[in-house]
């Protein structure tokens, strides 16, 4: 009897041990991805959390240029083959790129320029991918119309991102201590926001304030607009022709880059890369 609970709790074993690791199931060699989530250096202030302007950084004053300069030699040691960025097809990123690399754009602040083109550039990269996307609560209200539809009208009411409850106010003094001037460099600002805990916290945004209106609508509207617009961002990535040996490079916004994180960490098709781990 003590040798066939032997056997049997060995059997046991060899089974629980010969049980791969999800990974192992998904092998082979995938395209190597970095996201650089970015603040957006020329300040347009669009997103709910505005810059004052005496917090903003010139990215064009001797210091700041200098911290660019070391911010975009780091990146670079990524070495991508291939760069995305945070534009729409119309913002005809490709003819700004012959235009810079002939000398044109580089009085602008916009991190396209000053990142993007820049490393492409330096790297005699010639193409930048444009993965902006409108998202289809855009679509929805394109074709039943904004103003006269009153479920969209009722859907999206007092949804703003501006919240005056204890969590949103949390969020207030978070953002508000990533400026630039509370870090030493650019460099350690961008390791410090791009890292995982920062994107963890980051998310939890949009799961706070706003999202709790009413019973659904909240939840709906994230799901309608952001969400739908970062999916729509990482299905643009999808589409860039890339091979195993290739190395995307993607500088978007950073509140895109918390849920880029969640998507190319979970997909079968990329490796994603720590910003913090170049070497």
């Amino acid at each position: 009897m003590k040798t066939l609970v032997c056997a049997f709790l060995l059997c046991l074993s060899t089974i629980i041990t010969a049980q791969k690791k999800p990974a192992e199931y998904f092998p082979g060699s995938k395209a190597k991805v970095l996201v650089v989530g970015s603040f957006h250096f020329d300040y347009p202030n669009l997103d709910a959390h505005k810059t004052e302007k005496g917090d903003q950084v010139d990215v064009l004053s001797p210091k700041t240029a200098k911290e660019v300069t070391e911010l975009v030699d780091y990146i670079k040691k990524f070495k991508p083959t291939k760069i995305a960025i945070e534009a729409d097809p119309d913002w005809n990123a490709n003819q700004k790129l012959k235009e810079y690399k002939e000398g044109e754009h580089t009085d602008k602040r916009d991190e396209r320029y000053q990142l993007a083109m820049r490393i492409a550039k330096d790297l005699g990269i010639n193409e930048l991918y444009s993965v902006d996307a409108n998202s289809v609560l855009d679509d929805l209200q394109e074709k039943f119309g904004k103003t006269d539809s009153l479920y969209f009208k009722n859907l999206s009411a007092d949804y703003d991102f501006l919240s005056n409850d204890p969590v949103s106010k949390q969020y207030d003094a978070f953002f508000k201590s990533t400026e630039p001037k509370n870090f030493r460099s650019l460099l350690d600002l961008f390791k410090y926001m791009n890292g995982k805990e920062y994107h963890q916290h980051e998310y939890g945004a949009y799961l706070s304030g706003d999202f709790k209106l009413r019973i659904y609508d909240g939840a709906d509207m994230l799901a309608l607009y952001w969400y739908n617009r970062n999916l729509r961002i990482f299905r643009n990535i999808q589409n860039i022709p890339h091979n195993p040996e290739d190395r995307l490079l993607v500088i978007v916004g950073n509140g895109h880059a918390s849920v880029l994180r969640q998507l190319f960490t979970s997909s079968p098709d990329f490796n994603y890369v720590e910003f913090d781990a170049l070497k």
